[in-house]
């Protein structure tokens, strides 16, 4: 038999856990009470940062507080990552997380932080495919022409990505790698200055998210000779894939929203719910489509699951090309 004293504890035990559950759902649906950061990991301008300004915009229509973009870039998103991962776990500091994110984890022999561990998933946003995009010059208008321009060519011709170890640079690895090519890596500091030299003739291919080339390409100044998807690009319908070419080629990048780990799960929760409802509201389903890109909606243990199986995959493309970094 209970004593009272023991009767009275479980009471207070009881209600005290009761109370707190209570606290956080109010918590929860209150948040937010003051600007939200919402950091990416690159420079402005580029892909990353279209999709977090387009998203956040809309997010501070239906939450009501700013959700400001804070380009924090440098070494592949590390350095914004890990701002992200040292800010406090109260939903107020939130990270644009991209492909980039689960490659660095095989890429970098010494992190200060390990993303799965250190991050909580919270909601997916899009996926996108990139594009084998090459200057006017270049005597290639297909894949087959310019693996073997580069052949006869070996070391002449320049393929630029935004970033050592970035999705661009991965894919030119692979690219080189499975065809067999000699062509030599140009690696700038963010995507503003990649798609400019190659049109003023400084480089002449590199992998470029659609996002940021389809003007590009519309307008004539670059030419696309493959999309990396599994499938057909809706907005580049008559480009037709890697993989038509090279079996088993796939790079497709997506764009998504974490937190720093014990983020509680009630704003998580909300995060994802108000994300699913943006992403399909047909106006900015259409909008991300334009930009070449797939709407993700999901919860953030659909997020999890993509994202253990993106680091086994990536894993495996980073040994397969040989690339380590510091």
């Amino acid at each position: 038999m209970k004593s009272p004293h023991r009767r009275q504890f479980l009471r207070l035990a009881a209600g005290a856990a009761a109370l707190s559950a209570v606290s956080r759902i109010a918590w929860a649906q209150a948040y937010p009470t003051r600007p939200v950061r919402l950091v990416v990991g690159y420079p402005a301008g580029g892909a990353p940062d279209i999709v977090a300004r387009l998203i956040g915009q809309r997010l501070q229509e239906r939450l009501g507080q700013p959700f400001v973009i804070e380009n924090r870039p440098g070494a592949n998103a590390n350095i914004g990552t890990e701002a992200v991962v040292r800010a406090p776990s109260d939903g107020y500091t939130l990270l644009l997380a991209t492909t980039a994110n689960v490659i660095n984890t095989a890429l970098y022999d010494k992190l200060n932080f390990n993303f799965i561990r250190d991050t909580v998933p919270v909601a997916t946003i899009m996926s996108a495919p990139l594009a084998l995009v090459v200057h006017p010059s270049v005597p290639a208008n297909t894949v087959p022409e310019l693996i073997a321009y580069a052949k006869a060519n070996p070391g002449k011709l320049n393929i630029a990505s935004p970033d050592v170890g970035n999705l661009g640079h991965v894919s030119g690895e692979l690219f080189k790698m499975i065809a067999g090519v000699d062509v030599v890596h140009v690696p700038y500091r963010g995507s503003a200055l990649v798609l400019p030299n190659l049109i003023g003739g400084q480089v002449q291919l590199t992998f470029s998210s659609i996002l940021s080339s389809i003007e590009y390409i519309k307008a004539g100044k670059a030419r696309a000779l493959a999309v990396t998807s599994a499938t057909r690009s809706e907005v580049l319908p008559d480009v037709p894939t890697m993989g038509d070419f090279l079996p088993g080629f796939e790079a497709t990048t997506w764009y998504a929203m974490v937190a720093p780990k014990n983020t509680p799960a009630e704003i998580v929760g909300k995060l994802n719910r108000e994300n699913n409802a943006i992403i399909v509201d047909a106006k900015i389903d259409a909008q991300l489509a334009d930009l070449g890109g797939s709407i993700l909606p999901g919860s953030p243990v659909d997020f999890g699951k993509l994202l253990v199986g993106e680091t086994e995959r990536w894993g495996k493309i980073v040994k397969f090309v040989g690339i380590k970094l510091d």
